[in-house]
C-alpha cells in the first residue's frame, strides 16, 4: 500500500487529525487567506469533527459539506446563521474558534464520560444506571445479624 493511500484510509472525518501522543485536533482555513483558524486539540475524533463541523458552517452556511449534517439545525439555532440562511459576515476569526471550540469541548465531554463508563471489563456502573434506590429513612441492617446496635446507645440523645 502506499503513503497516500495509507492516510487516505486512516482519516475519519474532514477538518481533523491525530497528534502522534494520540489527541485530535481541530483547525479550518478561513476563506480568500492563507491563515488557519485553530479550533482545539479534544481527545476523541468526533469532538475534533463537530467542532470543524460548527466553525465550517459559520463561515459557509447551510451549503457546508459537514462531518455531521444531522447537527446542522442546532448551529442554525445558536444564532451562526443570518435570516436569509447565509453566514453572518460581522463573525470573526476569534469568535468563530470560542464558538467551535465551546461545542467541541461539551462533545468531548460527553463523549469522555461514557467510554469511561463503558471501558471493557471495568465492570463498573455509573450511579445513575442503578434500578432499586435505597431508602434513606429505613434503618440499615447490620452485617452481622447478632452485632449489638452500639451506635444507637452511644448516640442516645437522653443520657
Amino acid at each position: 500500500m502506499e503513503r497516500g493511500e495509507k492516510r487516505k484510509s486512516e482519516k475519519l472525518y474532514k477538518g481533523i487529525r491525530m497528534r502522534k501522543w494520540g489527541k485530535w485536533v481541530a483547525e479550518i482555513r478561513e476563506p480568500n487567506k492563507r491563515s488557519r483558524i485553530w479550533l482545539g486539540s479534544y481527545t476523541t475524533p468526533v469532538a475534533a469533527a463537530r467542532a470543524y463541523d460548527t466553525a465550517v458552517y459559520y463561515l459557509r452556511g447551510p451549503t457546508a459539506r459537514l462531518n455531521f449534517p444531522e447537527y446542522a439545525a442546532a448551529a442554525a439555532e445558536a444564532g451562526g446563521l443570518d435570516g436569509r440562511g447565509g453566514p453572518l459576515n460581522d463573525l470573526s476569526a476569534a469568535s468563530i474558534r470560542k464558538k467551535a471550540i465551546e461545542v467541541g469541548s461539551r462533545v468531548d465531554a460527553m463523549e469522555s464520560s461514557v467510554s469511561v463508563h463503558e471501558a471493557a471489563g471495568t465492570g463498573f456502573k455509573p450511579c445513575w444506571a442503578l434500578k432499586e434506590k435505597p431508602d434513606l429513612n429505613e434503618k440499615p441492617e447490620p452485617e452481622d445479624p447478632d452485632a449489638v446496635d452500639d451506635w444507637v446507645i452511644s448516640f442516645n440523645p437522653n443520657r
